[in-house]
């Protein structure tokens, strides 16, 4: 990747936070139109429909296709990220305001962490490692908060569990996250849409009236669609680990967009909480990882550019970004980097 890679992918994967916190409270609010799982049902419908209408804009050849081997990974990505992580939080939305089940969402960071670096590999400085313990401690205060403060217990355990849920559906992402994101996340809506509204029909769901499915589509477009697909981008430049941390911001926004949308005020105990996950969340993205590696030979498929690590040539003119099948010989040097496609090394 080349040097911009962190900046591009600081920049996805905060505008995937934006646009998932923002749709937190619009869920909320049309959570009455119907049950939690025709709600879930439509909103990834929204998210694999929307993307299936913008496709054929798209150029072709800049990203690598998805392949047959992919779809152990896809199908846990679907379970996992588009059928249980809604449900509960859903489930959640249901027993708690709009402010706590956006604070509570926090979890997710720390929790995609301690995935990346427990089973899948990745490594963390002491910063981000403290920052991601911090956000924890702000997410046992909201739960714990002062007297009738305190949310409902299974409201806040339904909203963890879809945070662990997505924790899992982030690591799986990171190992598509060289694939085509748009094709990614199209298969994943559309299966998860498919799967959540058949399940809401055989429970007595009802389907919303006009507006209130129109809305609903638009804000999965929005809110899983397009937010998704700059969550893989952002994952593809900087790892599982490190996107939960910028990912961390979406339930600020979502807090933040509870005031003016469903009339909800912060209490103490929601600041209180917000300020210990912002601390935390501050930790994670000051973090710098810099030092001397070596990379071994390898042959993969993804887009990319011509940088210091793709220096090989083509038999004609070719527009980049662009994807296709190459090779990377041996080399060694040192610069500031993250886990991206080449540098998921050993420390």
């Amino acid at each position: 990747m080349s040097d911009g890679s962190p900046v591009r992918g600081a920049v996805a994967g905060l505008g995937a936070a934006v646009l998932f916190g923002l749709s937190t409270p619009v869920a909320k609010l049309l959570l009455p139109s119907t049950g939690p799982f025709m709600l879930a049902g439509l909103l990834y419908l929204g998210a694999g429909l929307g993307l299936s209408l913008a496709a054929p804009f798209r150029g072709a050849g800049r990203e690598s296709k998805l392949r047959r081997e992919d779809l152990p990974t896809l199908a846990g990505m679907v379970v996992a990220g588009g059928i249980a992580g809604p449900l509960l939080l859903l489930l959640g939305l249901a027993r708690l305001s709009g402010a706590q089940a956006s604070l509570l969402l926090n979890l997710e960071a720390p929790f995609t962490i301690g995935l990346a670096v427990l089973v899948f590999g990745e490594s963390l400085s002491r910063r981000e490692l403290l920052g991601a313990a911090v956000i924890v401690a702000g997410g046992a205060a909201l739960a714990a908060g002062p007297g009738g403060s305190a949310p409902p217990p299974w409201g806040s355990l339904a909203v963890a569990g879809a945070c662990g849920a997505w924790a899992l559906d982030n690591n799986l992402g990171q190992r598509l996250a060289l694939r085509d994101p748009v094709a990614v996340t199209r298969v994943k809506a559309l299966a998860a849409g498919a799967v959540n509204v058949a399940l809401a029909l055989a429970l007595g769901d009802r389907l919303p009236s006009a507006p209130a499915l129109a809305g609903t589509l638009a804000t999965g477009f929005l809110g899983y669609g397009l937010s998704i697909v700059l969550h893989l981008l952002a994952m593809r430049h900087v790892g599982a680990a490190r996107q939960a941390a910028y990912f961390a911001t979406a339930p600020f926004v979502g807090a933040l967009a509870a005031v003016p949308i469903l009339g909800e005020r912060l209490g103490a105990a929601e600041v209180g909480a917000g300020g210990l996950m912002a601390a935390g969340a501050i930790l994670l993205l000051r973090a710098r990882h810099d030092h001397g590696h070596q990379h071994e030979p390898l042959e993969h498929d993804h887009a990319h550019v011509h940088d210091e690590h793709h220096q090989h040539g083509h038999q004609e003119a070719v527009v980049e970004p662009h994807a296709h099948p190459h090779r990377h010989a041996s080399l060694a040097h040192d610069h500031p980097h993250l886990p991206d496609a080449h540098h998921r090394h050993r420390h």
